[in-house]
């Protein structure tokens, strides 16, 4: 180890806990100390500084004026101009200045601390849209007023218990958020607000704004790094109080972090993809038992997992089982497409909601439309021997664009779409399934006069391209809005009286045990975004499964119906909250290289846990090719580990990481670790 030659000034402190936070995450999750600390630490790599600087007078008016009349005089007409313009202005700004007066460094350095002095200040890029401005804070109903009350009694009394609201859609959690950011900034904290989608930011900051003016600001990937840069800064320094982001907003190096709040804590997106996969709501619990602080939890749709430890008393649970204001649950039909068939109706759309459509742009009222897909169509095969067109570098079927291009979205790899089948040479190649464009298209030909708006990764691949569909929807300008699911997100758009679901159960028999709990979850999500305002609303439900569990309990809008369902089959299965899943992924470009790896690791797994004693409490299920078996030309193998007890999956993950240091068979292979996956693999 050398010895540090110096400290660099001018750079952005880290704090010791969020290093202690890395070191929890990568105890609890798996991944290499140098990949916690990147994810924790807010700057990746130096950024310019932005500056201002003006040209202000270093002398009094008597002495600047003696100056003005030499200029002009031995005839140096830019310092004329210079001096003129700052005898009548009082101060230029530098750049500004240089520019309009036409001034060169030889103007300006020989006046420097006689004649003139230029002042430099740091200045901060703004994140933060144009349009916003700041309102009264709302008036709470006594339901909202109760839950705030309650958990600042807690605060105050010293208990740092998580607290969960389970409030149905349109309830008013957000204005109970606001009410416990207010109080605990009043206190002298700090908080931090997490949101799961970026998609959400616009909305969520708007409102947040209304109430904390500039003392709030966001943090998300889609800002540059010297936007980030500069809100870490900001936030370090004290200039803000509140922090809006996604999940990478939980590192914000606030000095007096007093509140975490994760709004709809249920989502998926929280769970970190890359290494450290690390789930933003158990490292908030962390993060806030550190220093100190609390962690706020709210959804319509809670957790299994979070539900299940409220019920058992580890989280403190509060529920808002009514809309707040004027909002009532909207009206809730279900249509069987089984049966649609049978009436020969072949559109995408159900008579029911077909009819409704019609009626509410008769009545100039806005319409969703839900579907968990994006492209033209879910993939392209050959009709006549049954060859689907796939990825040359995943192995997986590539998506059907309508500009006649086929792509990966796993990779991003693109191609033409053939006109004839590459493996029998039929002309019959075609794309099956349905994707938002093809709503889109379908939208317009059904009704040719609505005004309409599609969102999905598609059209909001722009940096603002989120901001712009939600403002000009919001603002009335277009009827109907088709999207996938980050449209049923916590958006509030009060004119929204109907919402279709067009293909409820396409998420239903995915090769995941969470199948059944994320379907009902974007049901219950998209079926909340109808009748917020003062209008009732419809939900139509489009399936083919009407009797499922998850469809059933949607459409009633009863979490508990589903909960009961859903809690008996993980007991039985051992699957979270019952129990947990270690996932271990191995990768290598050479196919048969990352079989050997598996089984090496497979062989050492099972003498960790004979050495461990736990055989009886430990399963392993593998090692075999992994669901999508080759991504970014890496063959994929997996293994699972099971047990009830969280800590001797960590204890595993420790004994191989040592292994792994020392004597292992795996050059070039690639080994990542995931607790409680939230995809399948």
């Amino acid at each position: 180890i050398k010895p540090i030659a110096a400290v660099p000034k001018g750079e952005l402190p880290i704090e010791s806990r969020l290093i202690a936070l890395a070191y929890w995450i990568r105890e609890n999750y798996g991944a290499s100390m140098n990949e916690a600390l990147h994810t924790v630490i807010p700057v990746r790599k130096k950024v310019k500084q932005l500056v201002s600087r003006r040209i202000l007078p270093a002398c009094p008016k008597e002495e600047l004026s003696r100056e003005y009349e030499m200029a002009v005089r031995r005839g140096y007409s830019a310092r004329e101009r210079l001096l003129k313009a700052l005898m009548e202005e009082g101060s230029l700004d530098y750049e500004d200045a240089v520019k309009r007066l036409r001034l060169t460094p030889s103007v300006l350095k020989p006046l420097e601390g006689r004649v003139i002095s230029v002042h430099s200040d740091t200045v901060f890029r703004n994140v933060l849209p144009s349009d916003l401005e700041k309102k009264a804070p709302p008036v709470l109903n006594e339901a909202q007023r109760a839950i705030a009350d309650s958990i600042m009694k807690r605060f105050r009394e010293g208990e740092r218990r998580t607290c969960l609201i389970d409030g149905v859609t349109g309830s008013g959690k957000t204005e109970v958020y606001m009410e416990l950011i207010a109080r605990i900034v009043k206190e002298g904290y700090q908080a931090i607000m997490l949101i799961p989608e970026i998609s959400l930011t616009y909305q969520t900051v708007m409102r947040f704004y209304g109430r904390f003016g500039d003392r709030v600001s966001v943090l998300h990937s889609r800002m540059s790094a010297g936007e980030r840069y500069d809100q870490s800064v900001r936030a370090k320094q004290g200039d803000i109080d509140v922090m809006i982001g996604p999940r990478s907003a939980l590192f914000t190096p606030f000095e007096r972090l007093g509140l975490i709040i994760l709004d709809e804590e249920h989502e998926s997106s929280y769970k970190s993809e890359m290494p450290p996969k690390y789930h933003a709501r158990e490292t908030a619990i962390e993060r806030a038992r550190q220093c100190g602080a609390f962690v706020v939890l709210g959804s319509a749709t809670p957790s299994v997992e979070s539900y299940d430890k409220a019920l058992a008393g580890e989280y403190a649970l509060y529920r808002l089982p009514k809309r707040a204001g004027q909002g009532r649950m909207p009206s809730v039909w279900v249509a069987d497409l089984r049966e649609e068939m049978k009436r020969k109706n072949h559109s995408i759309f159900s008579a029911r909601l077909k009819e409704l459509m019609a009626d509410r742009l008769s009545r100039h009222q806005q319409i969703m439309l839900f579907l968990n897909r994006r492209g033209f169509a879910g993939f392209v095969s050959c009709r006549s021997c049954g060859h689907v067109m796939k990825c040359p570098h995943c192995d997986i079927s590539m998506t059907a664009h309508s500009n006649g291009s086929l792509v990966c979205h796993y990779c991003g790899h693109r191609q033409d779409q053939p006109a004839r089948c590459p493996a029998c040479g039929s002309p019959y190649i075609a794309g099956f399934g349905i994707g938002t464009q093809k709503v889109e298209a379908l939208v317009r030909k059904e009704f040719p006069d609505a005004r309409v708006l599609r969102m999905d990764a598609d059209t909001t691949r722009a940096k603002a391209g989120y901001e712009q569909i939600l403002r000009s929807f919001s603002a009335g300008e277009a009827d109907i809005l088709i999207g996938t699911q980050m449209i049923v997100k916590g958006h509030d758009f009060s004119g929204v009286t109907l919402v279709g679901i067009l293909a409820a159960d396409l998420s239903l028999y995915a090769s995941d045990y969470r199948a059944a709990e994320r379907t009902f979850e974007l049901l219950l999500q998209a079926a909340g975004r109808a009748g917020r305002g003062s209008i009732a609303g419809d939900v139509v439900i489009q399936t083919y499964h009407p009797e499922h569990y998850s469809i059933r309990a949607a459409a009633s809008g009863s979490y508990e119906e589903f909960y009961e369902q859903e809690i008996a089959y993980r007991r039985l299965m051992g699957y979270p909250p019952a129990g947990h899943i270690m996932v271990i992924l191995i990768g290598s470009r050479n196919e048969e290289r990352a079989g050997w790896a598996a089984l090496a690791v497979m062989d050492k797994l099972k003498e960790v846990v004979k050495e461990m004693d736990c055989a009886g409490e430990t399963s392993l299920i593998g090692p075999a090719p992994a669901q999508l078996s080759k991504a970014r030309d890496i063959y994929r193998q997996v293994i699972y580990v099971r047990d009830r007890e969280y800590r001797r999956l960590t204890a595993v993950k420790g004994f191989l990481e040592r292994w792994m240091e020392k004597e292992v068979p795996l050059s070039g292979c690639g080994i990542q670790f995931d607790f409680d996956p939230m995809t399948g693999y």
